[in-house]
């Protein structure tokens, strides 16, 4: 029966195709990549709610704190065996794998990444792994939008631009704010974007946001109704407030890779090393409860009137008047978070960093506020920190300020406290990249050159394969012949660079047309030089694994117009600087997201 409608809906689309614009078809695209994300964040967000309520809920009749230690155990289990037996063995996690995507494979993106993350992310985040849903939202709204294009063969930047629509649409959904799925798809993503783009982007943000709204339990949502006014004399608070979550932010990244990295470096088969992996995270749940699953709930506990109600059904529960011990325990759980969710998607759980930067900046602005406030220096609103300490992690660990104080601004229901996000946001942002230059998620495909960055000629060179500009088909000469050999080379071609090897092919030097023209016009030096006695060494070498921003940079280093490659240790052939330059523009054109 699904597929019946499935396919009547495929002809519609066929159809709207046909009469529509392409301006028109891509608007109406948008929508429909933006109820498709909708209804992702709906399922994930839903279930991973309910499994939340259940296990409080047998808490509280059992007061059985290993309860929650046990589901993550089961989710990151159930998470490995679904991917063994129904994913092929392998699923590629993260937001990095977007950019990879834009950068690498022409915006295409498998068709498996529509289902795959909603599967494994609602077990392992669903039961309790200490991650966000964010990212698999993302990847599949990305997914979304990327197939579509594929579906109704949509060009390269439409392509890119769907999956924007569905970056957006996935945030705006999770979030119920569309301003900030606008931004973070345009910060994260869509770095080079003229402003008639903003339009589908717009309107695939706002048809997420719209679905949540109407079809999405309000509960589910992480969201404030309760702050207080903001003044103007505690500035000087929120300035330290973003020093310290930007120095959280770099301590969250670093220990995050140190922790992947030695769990992708452990010798074991997949399933032992979840159970591994699980066994640990069990333990940090049993003794911090609060780091089970997303998180959200503990988070609106400590933003309201009544934080000490996050010590119920935990270890310390009789100490729930001990304003001290409310604080050690948060600042504990807070230093602990980024362990947990290291070890929850190191050891094969997925998941994402979206919902964990979240949680340890409201962390970080309660344990900042309540403890001044506890030794009677000032008097800080508690709530207001909580919230805005939140803006100051997600744009340090993610270096989008931007998002995050929109973000911020949104789920608080209000811009009173612009000023203060405003202030945090930047400070943390600027903190964290003076210690990290890129964001955590893309940080190491930065330095492979696999994703694009704020450099946009980065971005663009970095989609161009060095190889296919490659000459081969130049004509070479030996050392010992003399220049009539070349005279008749130049005679019948239009090249005005030889390369002079050896009979291995090796190369031995260059030989420019241009700086022998006095040489080649006087008959008697033609037939009594050597090629030997005029070549020169060539100024640099490309080799074809080279990137092409490591070629122009060689151009632009050298200033010559042609270089010769070297491909295992010989000759190879020659790449102009006209041929790479015409290369790029037509590479930027094809790109330009109008």
């Amino acid at each position: 029966m699904f597929k019946k409608y499935l396919s009547k809906l495929e002809i519609i689309i066929d159809w709207a195709q046909s009469i529509l614009t392409e301006k028109q078809f891509i608007f109406l695209s948008s929508v429909l990549v933006g109820i498709s994300s909708a209804f992702a964040v709906i399922v994930l967000k839903t279930f991973a709610h309910w499994v939340y309520v259940f296990a409080t809920y047998v808490n509280s009749i059992l007061k059985l704190s290993f309860i929650n230690s046990i589901l993550p155990i089961a989710g990151l289990l159930l998470t490995v065996l679904v991917v063994k037996r129904l994913l092929g063995g392998s699923i590629e996690k993260g937001t990095p794998q977007i950019l990879y995507s834009v950068a690498k494979k022409a915006s295409i993106i498998p068709r498996k990444q529509m289902y795959a993350h909603i599967m494994t992310s609602s077990l392992t985040v669903g039961l309790g792994g200490s991650a966000g849903l964010e990212s698999p939202i993302v990847v599949t709204g990305a997914a979304f939008g990327s197939n579509f294009g594929q579906n109704y063969k949509l060009s390269y930047k439409d392509r890119t631009l769907l999956i924007g629509c569905g970056v957006a649409a996935g945030i705006a959904a999770a979030f119920n704010a569309p301003i900030a799925g606008v931004l973070f798809a345009i910060e994260f993503l869509l770095v080079d974007v003229s402003i008639s783009a903003f339009t589908p982007i717009m309107i695939a943000a706002a048809t997420g946001a719209l679905v949540s709204e109407i079809i999405l339990d309000e509960t589910v949502l992480l969201n404030f109704k309760q702050q207080q006014d903001f003044d103007y004399h505690k500035i000087p608070f929120y300035v330290m407030l973003g020093i310290l979550t930007g120095l959280t932010s770099v301590y969250f990244t670093r220990n995050f890779q140190k922790t992947e990295h030695f769990f992708s470096h452990l010798r074991m088969n997949p399933f032992k090393k979840a159970f591994f992996g699980a066994l640990l995270l069990a333990v940090l749940v049993f003794v911090f409860p609060t780091l089970f699953g997303e998180g959200y709930e503990s988070i609106k506990i400590l933003a309201e009137s009544h934080p000490e109600e996050i010590l119920e059904n935990t270890l310390f529960e009789s100490f729930k008047d001990n304003s001290w011990v409310l604080l050690a325990f948060v600042a504990a759980t807070m230093l602990m978070k980024v362990f947990a969710t290291a070890i929850t998607l190191g050891s094969g759980g997925n998941g994402g960093n979206f919902a964990p930067s979240l949680f340890v900046g409201s962390y970080v602005g309660f344990v900042f506020s309540k403890a001044l406030n506890l030794t009677g220096l000032t008097h800080l609103p508690v709530s207001n920190f909580t919230m805005v300490g939140m803006a100051g992690i997600l744009s340090g660990l993610f270096h989008a300020p931007l998002t995050a104080i929109f973000l911020i601004a949104e789920i608080t229901g209000g811009y009173s406290l612009m000023l203060p996000l405003m202030i945090v946001a930047s400070i943390s942002f600027a903190i964290s990249k003076r210690f990290e230059k890129h964001s955590m998620d893309v940080k190491e495909l930065v330095k492979k050159g696999h994703a694009f960055t704020s450099n946009k000629d980065h971005n663009v060179l970095s989609t161009l394969n060095t190889n296919s500009i490659i000459q081969t088909d130049f004509l070479t000469v030996s050392p010992e012949e003399n220049l009539e050999k070349l005279v008749d080379l130049i005679s019948h071609s239009n090249q005005t660079y030889f390369a002079v090897v050896d009979k291995e092919s090796h190369l031995l030097g260059i030989v420019n047309f241009n700086n022998i023209r006095e040489i080649i016009f006087n008959k008697y030096r033609v037939k009594y030089t050597l090629i030997k006695d005029i070549m020169i060494p060539p100024v640099d070498v490309i080799y074809p694994f080279n990137t092409m921003e490591t070629v122009m940079n060689k151009f632009e280093k050298t200033k010559a117009t042609f270089l010769p490659v070297i491909k295992d240790e010989k000759y190879f052939g020659f790449i102009s600087k006209a041929a790479a330059l015409e290369a790029y523009r037509a590479k930027l054109k094809s790109m330009t997201i109008e």
